[in-house]
C-alpha cells in the first residue's frame, strides 16, 4: 500500500449510513476497513468497491465483542501504523417501549452497542488516530438525543446517542491541542435505512432521502482539510451547529 493512502474504519458498513459512505471514501482512493456483523454483506460491498478498482480490509466483528475492539487498535498498527479516519456508525435502535418494561438485557445491549463499543474504539484506536497527519473522528448521532421529551418510549435509544454525544464531546476537548486531530458528530435524521423501517414500520420508504444524500454532505468532516472540532452536523436543516453551555 502507498504510503499516502488514506486508512479509514468504519463501523456498521454493510449497509446504509455505513455502506454508502465505504463506497464514497473508496472511490477517493482511501482504504476503507469494513467492520460489520454479516460476513456476506460485507463480502457483497468489497465486491462492489473492487469493482471500480477500490481496496477494502474486511472485519467480520459483532459490536457487543468488545474484547475484539481492544485487539484492533494492535492490528491495525502493525498492518499500517495509524489510522486516518473513524466513523463510529454502527448501532442499534432497542426497544420501543415504556423505560419500565424494557429488560435489563435489552437495555445493556443497547448501551453495550450504542456507546460502549465507541469508547473501546477511542481506547483501542486513539494511539493511531494520533500517529496520523490528519485524524478524523466522526461519530453518527440522532436529534432524539435533545428530544426525549417528546418522543416517549424511545428512552434506551434516546439515551446511548445522549451518552455518544458526551463521549465525542469529551473526546473532542482532549484532542483539541492536538491540531492534526477533530472530532465530529453528525445527525442523519430519517433518511431510507432498515433502522428507519424498523422505527416507522407504516412509512412509505420513497418519501425519504437515501444515505447517498446524507453521505455527500459528511465526506468534507473525513477529508484533511477539515478543521472545526466539537459540533455537529445536522443534516435536516443542513447547518453546523455548535454544543452551548446551560446559563
Amino acid at each position: 500500500m502507498a504510503a499516502h493512502t488514506r486508512i479509514a474504519l468504519i463501523t456498521g458498513a454493510s449497509r446504509g449510513i455505513g455502506r454508502a459512505l465505504a463506497v464514497a471514501l473508496a472511490r477517493q482512493n482511501v482504504h476503507v476497513v469494513a467492520l460489520a456483523r454479516t460476513q456476506g454483506a460485507l463480502e457483497e460491498l468489497d465486491d462492489e468497491i473492487r469493482a471500480f478498482g477500490g481496496k477494502t480490509t474486511l472485519v467480520p466483528c459483532d459490536l457487543a465483542d468488545h474484547d475484539a475492539l481492544d485487539r484492533l487498535g494492535a492490528i491495525l498498527f502493525d498492518r499500517y501504523g495509524r489510522l486516518d479516519i473513524l466513523v463510529g456508525n454502527g448501532g442499534i435502535l432497542g426497544p420501543l417501549s415504556p423505560l419500565a418494561h424494557v429488560s435489563p438485557k435489552d437495555w445493556g445491549k443497547v448501551l453495550s452497542i450504542n456507546v460502549t463499543a465507541n469508547w473501546r474504539l477511542i481506547r483501542s484506536l486513539d494511539p493511531l488516530l494520533r500517529a496520523s497527519a490528519s485524524g478524523r473522528v466522526l461519530f453518527i448521532t440522532s436529534s432524539i438525543a435533545h428530544r426525549a421529551h417528546m418522543k416517549p418510549y424511545w428512552g434506551s435509544y434516546a439515551a446511548s446517542k445522549a451518552a455518544l454525544e458526551t463521549i465525542a464531546l469529551t473526546y473532542a476537548e482532549e484532542t483539541r491541542t492536538i491540531g492534526s486531530m477533530t472530532v465530529m458528530l453528525a445527525n442523519p435524521g430519517p433518511l431510507r435505512t432498515r433502522m428507519r423501517a424498523q422505527a416507522m414500520p407504516g412509512e412509505d420508504p420513497s418519501i425519504l432521502r437515501p444515505p447517498e444524500d446524507f453521505v455527500e454532505k459528511i465526506l468534507p468532516l473525513c477529508s484533511p482539510e477539515w478543521r472545526e472540532s466539537g459540533k455537529l452536523y445536522d443534516f435536516p436543516s443542513d447547518r453546523l451547529l455548535e454544543f452551548s453551555a446551560p446559563t
